[in-house]
């Protein structure tokens, strides 16, 4: 099959074009690095020629409210539009586990409304959502620095590996289109700061981790299900000690 995974330069469309390409596919990574902008429309028609499944793994350059909200509504209707035209049959979105219950979070309203659009366009569709990434715990606890140590939520936790999320991505994209949506997560649950001092420990960083059940994620408040799926979900095979040691 052609797939073509919009952001496929960045953490997770990397790894994903590797492991489709691994498994027979024609993987094409597009990307503004390889003139396809998804929000402005550029190169869509063209790499989209003769594509069966298109995953949208692309991430908004600013997190800005009004910017990232312009970001996934442009991108998404442009994709939707092209993709029918160009008689695509599967239509993957990474979007993140809770968008639908934090609605402080900008960036995960920003999300739900790209859900919103993928599931009105014509072209069939899966919808994985993700917990954090391993790879972030770090930018995670430097949002919460102050005054010599890190303060963050206590609420329970549940991060992935990229490697895994590229995996189940992969497992979706070759498959029949759900039309619906699944939580993905990593296989290890526990409050928020306890990953985040496991990561400073490994790292060698010294400065002690608070737990705060007030402390706020980027700024919002988050209770202890905001982040990690509330039914079933798909967990990942890598645990943060695996990840550590090859981090």
């Amino acid at each position: 099959m052609k797939i073509v995974v919009i952001g496929g330069t960045g953490l997770i469309g990397s790894k994903l074009v590797a492991k489709l390409q691994q498994k027979g596919h024609e993987a094409v990574a597009a990307s503004p690095k390889s003139g396809v902008n998804a929000v402005t429309g550029e190169g869509l028609a063209a790499v989209l020629t003769g594509a069966d499944v298109v995953v949208d793994v692309a991430n908004a350059p600013s997190w800005e409210p009004a910017a990232v909200l312009e970001f996934f509504e442009r991108s998404s209707k442009n994709l939707g539009t092209t993709e029918a035209a160009a008689g695509v049959k599967h239509h993957v979105a990474l979007s993140i586990v809770g968008t639908d219950r934090s609605p402080d979070i900008a960036y995960f309203r920003a999300k739900l409304a790209q859900e919103t659009i993928v599931k009105a366009s014509s072209v069939p569709y899966s919808i994985v959502r993700a917990t954090q990434f391993f790879e972030f715990l770090g930018a995670i606890a430097e949002s919460g620095a102050a005054e010599g140590r890190i303060v963050v939520p206590s609420a329970a936790f549940q991060p992935i590996a990229s490697d895994d999320v590229a995996a189940a991505l992969a497992e979706v994209a070759t498959g029949r289109p759900l039309n619906g949506t699944i939580d993905i997560a990593g296989p290890e649950k526990a409050p928020f700061n306890e990953f985040v001092a496991r990561r400073l420990k490994a790292a060698g960083d010294s400065r002690p981790v608070v737990g705060d059940a007030k402390a706020g994620y980027y700024g919002s408040p988050i209770a202890d299900t905001s982040l990690v799926p509330l039914g079933e979900a798909r967990l990942g095979k890598t645990s943060l000690a695996t990840w550590l040691a090859t981090a």
